[in-house]
């Protein structure tokens, strides 16, 4: 049987497949979870995403869930206890960057009801409707989202960042048109 055509930055490794297959590019509109792949990319920034995936499971246990209220209020001690954690990406410029994020994050949950309608109402004004390859690590939308959210206080984010989260959360359909996911996410 013939292997499915993936998009090209997905390797032959089954942790890449996986996450290609199951979840990237998924439209998720629970805020919990948009808030753990904004924190995942942002950790990435630098490194493979692979080291993340790897390390995936520790950095939701290290970093409760994802709870946006707990991190909001992470102090130096816990702090120190990331800096500590060799399950993680030890950069402390990024853990305080997720503590100030989980904070603003919390103030457009407040503003608009949820992060992922402050999202829908960016892709609504956006004139972004043709396929974008994700190998090109920009769109207009994303350089946008990426300066109100500065405006807004976020930390250690950029366009490019910004861009690899609108694809891996189905914000923006990133999978190539020759992958057998592009089809069935854009449906």
């Amino acid at each position: 049987m013939k292997d499915k055509i993936r998009c090209s930055w997905c390797s032959n490794d089954q942790l890449y497949k996986n996450y290609h297959d199951i979840e990237w590019g998924v439209p998720i509109s629970d805020d919990n979870k948009l808030f753990e792949f904004l924190i995942l990319e942002i950790f990435q920034a630098g490194l493979s995403w692979y080291t993340v995936l790897k390390k995936r499971k520790n950095f939701i246990y290290a970093f409760d869930k994802f709870d946006l209220h707990k991190i909001s209020i992470y102090d130096n001690k816990k702090i120190e206890t990331l800096m500590l954690d060799k399950g993680i990406i030890r950069n402390r410029l990024k853990i305080t960057s997720t503590i100030m994020n989980a904070k603003n994050f919390i103030e457009i949950q407040k503003k608009h009801g949820s992060f992922y309608k402050y999202l829908l109402v960016h892709k609504k004004n956006s004139k972004l409707k043709e396929y974008l390859d994700p190998l090109n690590n920009f769109s207009p939308m994303a350089l946008k989202i990426c300066k109100d959210l500065k405006k807004k206080g976020f930390k250690f984010i950029g366009p490019k960042i910004i861009y690899a989260y609108l694809m891996a959360t189905g914000v923006i359909n990133g999978h190539q048109k020759n992958c057998y996911r592009y089809l069935e996410l854009n449906s």
